[in-house]
């Protein structure tokens, strides 16, 4: 992506004052993109920009002549009910609206009176999965999760000896993938309890989340064609929170020879707000190897890579159970790492994708896999959080937690700040468990 330019000055503002609250996710600078409607509305989903406490219609302020040339050609392909067309653009269209936007929602704007009409206030709206995602892929990029996980099932072999030399994935199921706030029932299957040597067949006992970040694919590849890790980036629109929950009960018992199945499949939760890697250009950090570990085969090495392919984006979950939210108690932090300890990149994931030509398509969503950070605090899983399950956690109220119980409702949170920059949010991603079916 390109690098920074006049709608990452931390010096503006907005019309809108909510935008300039300090601590606010969607100040002018961030920007982010999402489909919408008003909330209990016989209307189809649009897309739309969130700025402040609220979300531009973009097909209405088209309407309204906020856009021409390329930025109204990009507006008017968010008008429909999923943001591939949009995304199929690519990065200039991306960029020349975003700095329409940022223009026309700018303190002192002309515009600002045309597009106030345009507004829906974002507790007003509810929110749809932002694109049609043909495929979803997720990948294993945290060598702390990696590791500690092995740790569990693996003693004597934690990490196993291709996790250093190339990203692993595995392909998720599309259609079970819901947007923030939507509940799920706890999943059914086998599980082989320990010290038994026959599986039973009931509700998972070991409900778990993982903190991941999903990233949304602009323009795609030709089948039989790869794409370079030095043009990687230009087909990424953006990142989302992603909550990949798990059995683990069930999944220790799947998962050999051929990996996830029904621990993985039954829900997958993204928060509605995509944030574009323009958005995230001022927190880019070096992606890092360490010596004496083996550097990347040449297809996964780029100058760019190493000099700015990472980011620091805090990601944080919270809990709250039915009791807490009977008592009125806050939700409680169970973790808070950075996206920047990821062991593969971005552009690292894309490119070894495509490398045996498969070809993405716009909107396909890659899950980074679960992001843990190198203390115990950074656990991006109960799993890790709890030992296995054998170090319950203590709640506020007294209560404790090994795994998912019915009723706890999961968040999670990611923000990007640093000094002289301001700070960005994505939102939330929020999913509730519900009790398994009888």
């Amino acid at each position: 992506m390109g690098p920074l330019n006049e709608t990452h000055d931390s010096g503006l503002s907005s019309w809108l004052a909510s935008a300039n609250a300090p601590g606010c996710d969607f100040p002018i600078q961030n920007l982010p993109f999402a489909v919408f409607r008003r909330v209990g509305a016989d209307e189809a989903f649009r897309g739309g920009v969130a700025i402040g406490d609220a979300i531009l219609d973009l097909g209405c302020a088209h309407a309204a002549g906020a856009f021409d040339g390329v930025a109204a050609q990009a507006a008017a392909a968010c008008a429909g009910s999923a943001l591939n067309a949009f995304m199929a653009l690519g990065p200039s269209a991306w960029s020349q609206l975003r700095l329409a936007l940022s223009r026309a929602l700018r303190a002192g704007s002309k515009r600002a009176d045309g597009l106030r009409a345009c507004l829906l206030r974002q507790a007003d709206a509810q929110y749809a999965v932002p694109a049609v995602i043909g495929d979803y892929t997720d990948f294993y990029t945290s060598i702390h999760h990696a590791t500690s996980v092995g740790r569990l099932f693996r003693p004597d072999n934690p990490l196993l000896p291709n996790y250093k030399w190339v990203p692993i994935g595995y392909h998720g199921r599309t259609s079970s993938i819901v947007v923030s706030g939507q509940p799920f029932r706890r999943p059914i299957g086998q599980t082989l309890p320990p010290g038994a040597h026959t599986p039973r067949f009931g509700p998972s006992q070991r409900l778990d989340y993982e903190l991941e970040l999903g990233v949304f694919i602009g323009p795609g590849n030709a089948p039989g064609s790869r794409i370079p890790i030095a043009e990687a980036e230009q087909h990424v629109f953006g990142l989302c929170l992603l909550n990949d929950w798990s059995a683990r009960d069930v999944q220790a018992w799947e998962y050999q020879p051929l990996g996830p199945f029904l621990a993985k499949n039954f829900a997958t939760t993204i928060s509605p707000w995509i944030v574009t890697l323009e958005a995230l250009a001022p927190f880019r950090v070096p992606w890092t190897r360490p010596d004496d570990d083996p550097q990347p085969l040449p297809y996964l090495e780029s100058e760019h890579n190493r000099a700015a392919g990472a980011f620091d984006i805090q990601l944080q979950v919270l809990i709250e159970t039915v009791s807490m939210r009977a008592t009125g108690l806050a939700a409680a932090r169970l973790s808070q790492t950075s996206f920047r300890h990821a062991y593969w990149s971005i552009a690292q994931m894309v490119a070894h994708h495509t490398v045996n030509g498969c070809n993405l398509r716009s909107g396909d969503l890659l899950g980074t896999g679960t992001e843990s950070g190198p203390t115990p605090q950074e656990a991006g899983s109960l799993l890790e959080l709890s030992g296995g399950g054998n170090s319950p956690l203590s709640l506020p109220d007294g209560q404790t937690r090994t795994f998912l119980e019915d009723g706890d409702t999961v968040t999670m949170r990611a923000w990007c700040e640093k000094p002289g920059a301001v700070r960005i949010g994505f939102g939330e991603a929020v999913g509730q468990v519900l009790p398994a079916l009888a």
